[in-house]
């Protein structure tokens, strides 16, 4: 169905215009809030059972070790396949692809995605490999949003508002976080600020918020203790946070493009063995480190409480920055900022002991810096620092460290732009872009 051009309107009807769509951007934030909160379940239950199948399998020994192997690789397989063969669009996180409909790409077909995207992201973050809920919630709540158009006939312009204001209630879902999720909207989808877009953004969050809480409760994510109030000198420290998060972000970064980019030269492998290949090296690390694998909230909660050594710490690090990019490369659904948590985190305390020792009770604690670092790893590798801020402060319910943040995210800001490192989601959409000019180009 053809979605058509705006009709000029006088004043009365621009105002029963604006009325349909905010009513249409709360029901679409209803649905997606309902069938987001169901996909955050179903993987928050496949990691109970995953955990479960790898305590069962040490009993078994070496025959336990290959069925844990085989089983991720199986999961890996049938995610990858179920893109390549009904979906290709469902690949990975979906907000490049939400932002090329954004900007009149072309239409795609919303109820396939979303089964994709529900189905695969299921069997790929519930098998252990270290993607993000966010990924296909935010395109989820994209073709919910695109069936609403087109069911309620809006025109072009409004169609695409609800675009983006759906796969924000996707993103508000994913993390409890429905300012979050509006902010996205505004500062990274449609990157513009008017009272169409604002009250879209706002009621699909609203919405979606609403009905999420009644399935997943109204906690924030993380359990983190009442942080004190930074005083002055907290200012230049988590400047040099930010500044210190931005250098890692900046080989993140370059270890997502390049995982992908290793992957696209296994020419010889298709794309569903190449999955398999990825899923198996998951399994393996499973099998000895079953704790490691998947979104990792176990994780970054541990890091938030401050728990453990600073050699653990930095050995889990050490393989979640290269488990991230390459599950990512796998080509299933699912995103990139849940991982991103765990090594923000990390990042923060890392940086708070290391300022303790030096500095005693200068800048703040260690959990008040791994806040911070969320916040300041997001900004530099996503470019969105409103978003990174309010994710950091409703996923912890730490209000008390805005003025931190906003020191920590400028300097991430500005460290990014200094080195020439262009935000994340346009280096991948910029990828899309080659592949699919390469594809056409084979065809002819």
């Amino acid at each position: 169905m053809s979605i058509e051009e705006p009709p000029s309107a006088d004043l009365p009807q621009s105002r029963s215009s604006m009325a349909v769509l905010a009513l249409l951007s709360v029901l679409v934030g209803c649905i997606a809030g309902g069938v987001c909160a169901a996909f955050r379940l179903m993987v928050q239950q496949a990691d109970v059972w995953r955990n479960h199948l790898v305590e069962a399998a040490h009993r078994q020994g070496a025959l336990g070790l290959l069925a844990v192997v085989a089983a991720v690789a199986a999961l890996s397989a049938i995610a990858a396949a179920l893109v390549s063969r009904i979906s290709p669009d469902a690949g990975g996180s979906g907000i490049p692809e939400v932002e090329a409909a954004i900007e009149g790409g072309p239409p795609g077909r919303p109820v396939r995605n979303a089964l994709v995207k529900f189905g695969g992201g299921l069997l790929a973050i519930g098998g252990g490999l270290a993607l993000g809920r966010e990924g296909p919630s935010v395109q989820m709540g994209h073709s919910i949003a695109d069936v609403v158009a087109r069911l309620a006939r809006r025109s072009a312009v409004d169609a695409r508002v609800l675009f983006a204001a759906g796969a924000g209630a996707g993103l508000a879902t994913a993390f409890n976080a429905p300012i979050a999720g509006a902010v996205f909207v505004l500062e990274e989808l449609l990157r513009r600020f008017d009272m169409r877009t604002s009250t879209a953004a706002l009621g699909a969050s609203a919405g979606a918020i609403a009905v999420a809480r009644m399935l997943l409760g109204d906690r924030p994510d993380f359990d983190v203790a009442l942080q004190p109030f930074p005083g002055f000198e907290a200012v230049p420290v988590n400047l040099l946070l930010g500044v210190f998060a931005a250098l890692v972000a900046a080989l993140y970064s370059r270890a997502v493009t390049g995982s992908l980019a290793r992957v696209d030269r296994w020419t010889g492998l298709p794309v569903i063995a190449r999955a398999s290949v990825i899923g198996a090296a998951v399994g393996l690390l499973a099998w000895f480190a079953p704790a490691m694998v998947g979104g990792g909230d176990a994780i970054t909660q541990q890091t938030l409480t401050d728990a453990g050594a600073l050699s653990s710490i930095a050995l889990i690090f050490a393989v979640r920055f290269v488990l991230g990019p390459l599950s990512y490369a796998a080509g299933t659904p699912g995103g990139l900022f849940a991982p991103m948590l765990v090594l923000g985190a990390q990042i923060g305390v890392v940086f708070g002991r290391c300022c303790d020792a030096l500095l005693p009770g200068v800048g703040g604690t260690s959990t008040s810096h791994a806040v911070i670092g969320i916040a300041a790893f997001f900004t530099a590798i996503v470019r969105a620092p409103l978003t990174g801020i309010c994710l950091a402060v409703e996923m912890t319910g730490s209000v008390n460290l805005l003025g931190p943040m906003l020191a920590a995210c400028f300097g991430a800001m500005v460290v990014m732009n200094l080195l020439g490192v262009p935000p994340i989601y346009e280096q991948l959409r910029e990828r899309a872009e080659r592949r699919a000019r390469a594809a056409a180009a084979a065809v002819d």
